[in-house]
């Protein structure tokens, strides 16, 4: 898979941001999913099964998987931050340091989750990065995904970007996925998401 420098440079710029933020950042999320997110996260370990391998890109404080595993799946925790391994760490809870962008991603997994972590991808990497997702799924396996709607692409302490609902839609597609259904949701901060539940044919 071809990286360009470019992309590579802005990962590490947010990454590198993150370290720095880590400790405040877990402090203001909600550790409790917001009632839209949690039907998702509910179904998707339904589909996961009592048991079921859940590969959580991006966990950051770690709520998310906190409330998967309430639910009976197993979640291999993972992210590109040291700062937020060592927090979980700190309450007991063991993650990996991975990157979505360069290192593999492992599986087969029952289930995928990457909530508020996909906008740092760089544009140019995202279709790659879904085609990796969608391989490290078992066959019926299931994807959760969150995205910022727009158009725009920025750079900066956090590299950002935006989608929009159609486009990434086709990415989707053209990783291998079936979208089964998405949603719409401003959040407390007045910022638009939208949130892609899909599945790897089975």
């Amino acid at each position: 898979m071809h990286i360009s420098s470019t992309a590579l440079a802005d990962t590490q710029c947010t990454i590198d941001s993150y370290e720095g933020d880590a400790d405040d950042y877990s402090r203001i999320v909600d550790p409790f999913p917001a009632p839209g997110l949690e039907a998702a996260l509910r179904q998707l370990a339904i589909a996961a099964g009592k048991g079921g391998r859940v590969l959580e890109i991006g966990s950051g404080p770690g709520w998310d998987a906190d409330f998967l595993e309430t639910q009976g799946v197993l979640v291999r925790r993972t992210d590109a931050t040291r700062r937020f391994l060592e927090l979980q760490a700190a309450r007991g809870k063991q993650g990996d340091l991975l990157n979505v962008i360069t290192d593999d991603l492992g599986g087969p997994y029952d289930a995928v989750i990457a909530l508020c972590v996909l906008i740092h991808v760089p544009r140019g990497q995202t279709g790659q990065v879904l085609e990796k997702i969608a391989a490290a799924l078992r066959p019926g396996g299931v994807f959760l995904v969150t995205m910022r709607d727009g158009d725009a692409e920025t750079s900066g302490a956090y590299h950002m970007t935006y989608w929009r609902r159609d486009e990434f839609a086709l990415r989707i597609k053209a990783a291998g996925l079936d979208l089964e259904w998405d949603s719409y949701r401003m959040s407390r901060n007045n910022e638009a998401w939208h949130t892609f539940y899909t599945r790897r044919p089975g």
